[in-house]
């Protein structure tokens, strides 16, 4: 599992169009899926995010067992991104879940916040509750204000809070 300061762990997986994607800094990685309510529930303000920060690179990773759970498979986050558009960051598939496992992610979603040399600044949940949208995932703002400017994280950790990552 990746700590709070430690480097985090480099991948190279595909996204939904079939290029391989590996890790630049700073970066934002998002365990994600197509299913869970949590995740769904904060997509959109983790893509504002994305917008918002065009310095820091987002990547969505969806690490799920497709053979159990088939809405999350990459044919379906394929679909999925071609039917929502506008993804502003890679939907990755960890069919391995090698990466998921590296990390050290819990939940979907669950944040992981690197700066630019690849330290992790923070993990958890976006902000404090996915069913209110004004929150507009202020804990990640807040973790990204302080990385892009050379600070100290004031919470660097918060409970990751979702639907549990689908293992093999």
């Amino acid at each position: 599992m990746t700590g709070i300061g430690d480097r985090a762990p480099a991948f190279s997986l595909p996204d939904t169009g079939g290029t391989e994607r590996s890790l630049e800094t700073p970066a934002v990685i998002v365990f994600t899926c197509n299913h869970c309510p949590y995740a769904l529930g904060w997509h959109d303000r983790i893509a504002d995010a994305a917008r918002d920060y065009q310095d820091v690179h987002f990547y969505a990773i969806n690490p799920n067992d497709a053979e159990r759970y088939p809405r999350d498979s990459l044919e379906a986050m394929r679909e999925r991104v071609e039917r929502e558009g506008d993804w502003p960051m890679p939907y990755l598939h960890d069919e391995s879940q090698e990466v998921a496992r590296a990390y050290g992610a819990k939940t979907t979603p669950d944040l992981f916040v690197l700066d630019a040399d690849g330290a992790l600044r923070y993990r958890g949940a976006p902000d404090p509750d996915h069913q209110d949208p004004s929150l507009n995932a202020s804990w990640l703002r807040e973790a990204l204000d302080s990385v892009l400017a050379g600070k100290d994280v004031a919470r660097p950790e918060t409970d990751p809070v979702g639907c549990s990552v689908k293992w093999k």
